[in-house]
């Protein structure tokens, strides 16, 4: 049995009086409404590298905080068991003979967690813009959320490892439905690694992971366009060769791609809207029912609702076995955007599903706990939810967007706290980390015109920066995407405002703690990737661990360490 951890969300009363700073690239304001200085870093227009803040030395993976917590050496020791069973992220012990374990790798003799017991200086939360890509020519528009693995051979050794610098992958547009191009940007610098023509679906977010079992990870995005939809489906190697492609799918709309090994057979699945297809692009099924919002803008997901290892594909009102067969379907609800996690104090995962009327909560087994909820009044809801402790009580709540506000419940619906936010065009959603390791952590969620931090004890505003989007189902992602065991923000644009396609934020003097280095798919939660792409055989149960969904986890020495004390 796994040995439940949750990881907390909030903020202790000691940060509402933060540092201050200087301007960062433009408007950029903190709780204090300080200003900080800081050279804008990144590409410029033709792919250029401009200047990047401090002399990092990226991929060495010593990742000194600045604050003497120690390092955050890469590695995390996941890998598998004799019998396939995951043991992500464990941290990792001598060799037998005394020398230190290669943590370049992951690991695979991993046995436990230890405590989290690094923690940043309660005054260490000072952001600042550590680079900037403006985009490539007319290739401005991002309107999905950006990912992170390794794909390159920075440190020229000869293998792609976790002493590598991650990399950004987006999806980029020009406003055009049928122009979207993948690009792949150096996490330290903003650097374009390489372009993938296309064309593909601006609107849905490629999944990442290794579907081959050569030990590199792939891109898979949906491909072809027309009318804002793409049909099919197209793989590319880490490099961005071409794997596969299937336009024959018949998809239409733009979805999320998500990647599980559903039946536990070794070889990965591929998930978007209502179909499965195998890794090599060939439909296995096609669920009798969809997804998302009026048929489009799909997050599906997986898990292992009934309890026997293989994982059920979860659509949000209906989910269903890995043969194709139903587990459950609730037509008297909207089809919505699922998450998965345990919000009560059962030992079972709950389904939340937000939709057009508000939301509603399934048990595990799809019966109703409630249904079509609306507490904020607003008319438009519709957007992803993020689960996480977000008070420190070490029970998980929830945090979601509707069109005028962004709110935090208790699992019972209590409101934790609310603020308001412009989403009035879209579908964002959100994310949280503990970015001081005090065991509870801040809110991030990105609206039309900013990027937002919040207390997620009390929802006190932390930080604003500028950013502009129409808000389609992206939301900002956190993760050490530099490599210099500190987490960093990373937050896109579109449309409005004339900001950086993509923006990257970090602490000042790189005080935050580390982050996991990846971030492979729209419905991450950790437990559905190893730092290194590759996808377990058997999934652990994610509420069960860490309980938490579209968050990062935070890592020591490579692992992901429990942050309960």
């Amino acid at each position: 049995m796994h040995r439940r951890y949750l990881l907390g969300l909030g903020l202790t009363s000691s940060l509402l009086a933060l540092g201050c700073s200087d301007d960062v690239g433009g408007s950029f304001a903190t709780a204090a409404d300080a200003t900080a200085s800081a050279d804008n870093g990144g590409t410029t227009q033709d792919g250029e590298s401009g200047e990047t803040r401090g002399d990092e030395s990226p991929g060495d993976g010593d990742g000194d905080s600045g604050d003497g917590d120690g390092d955050g050496d890469p590695g995390d020791g996941d890998g598998d068991d004799d019998d396939g069973q995951t043991k992500f992220d464990l941290n990792q012990p001598d060799s037998e003979d005394g020398d230190p374990p290669d943590l370049c790798k992951v690991n695979e003799e991993g046995d436990g967690m230890t405590p989290c017991e690094m923690q940043a200086p309660p005054d260490a939360f000072v952001p600042e813009s550590e680079w900037q890509w403006q985009g490539d020519g007319e290739y401005t528009d991002i309107i999905v959320t950006p990912l992170v693995a390794n794909l390159t051979d920075d440190n020229e050794d000869g293998e792609i490892d976790l002493c590598d610098i991650p990399d950004v992958v987006v999806v980029v547009n020009t406003g055009v439905c049928s122009s979207a191009r993948v690009y792949v940007l150096d996490g330290a610098t903003g650097n374009v690694h390489y372009m993938i023509p296309g064309p593909f679906a601006r609107a849905s977010t490629p999944a990442i992971g290794d579907i081959d079992d050569d030990g590199l990870p792939e891109i898979i995005v949906q491909s072809g366009a027309g009318s804002c939809a793409g049909e099919g489906l197209a793989a590319f190697e880490h490099d961005g060769t071409p794997k596969w492609q299937n336009n024959g799918l018949g998809l239409g709309g733009e979805h999320a791609v998500a990647l599980a090994d559903l039946d536990n057979d070794g070889d990965v699945e591929i998930m978007i809207n209502h179909l499965v297809v195998d890794h090599e692009g060939q439909l296995v099924f096609a669920a009798g029912d969809t997804a998302g919002v009026e048929f489009r803008w799909t997050t599906t997901t997986a898990a292992d609702l009934d309890g026997d290892n293989d994982l059920e594909v979860i659509l949000g009102r209906s989910a269903w076995h890995d043969d194709g067969s139903p587990y459950y379907f609730d037509n008297s609800l909207s089809a919505g955007q699922p998450a998965v996690g345990n919000i009560d104090d059962d030992p079972e995962p709950e389904i939340i599903v937000v939709h057009k009327n508000g939301f509603s909560i399934l048990e595990h087994d799809g019966s109703q706990k409630i249904v079509n909820q609306n507490p904020t009044g607003d008319g438009d809801y519709r957007r992803p939810a993020t689960i996480h402790d977000l008070d420190g009580d070490d029970l998980s709540e929830f945090a979601l967007s509707s069109s005028n506000h962004y709110t935090a419940f208790e699992g019972d619906l209590t409101q934790l706290w609310s603020n308001n936010v412009a989403d009035l065009s879209g579908l964002a959603s959100g994310t949280a980390f503990d970015f001081l390791g005090d065991s509870v952590a801040e809110a991030i969620y990105g609206d039309e015109s900013k990027l937002w931090v919040f207390d997620g004890q009390t929802g006190a505003e932390l930080l604003q920066a500028p950013r502009g989007s129409i808000t389609i189902v992206e939301y900002p992602v956190v993760s050490d995407v530099d490599n210099d065991g500190s987490a960093e923000i990373i937050v896109v644009s579109n449309h409005a405002n004339n900001e950086p396609a993509v923006q990257v934020f970090g602490e000042a003097e790189d005080r935050w703690i580390q982050a996991r280095r990846i971030w492979n798919q729209h419905t991450y939660h950790v437990t559905n990737v190893r730092e290194d792409g590759t996808i377990p055989q058997v999934e652990d149960h994610h509420w069960e661990l860490l309980n938490t969904f579209r968050t990062n986890a935070q890592i020591e020495g490579g692992a992901v360490c429990d942050p309960v004390g």
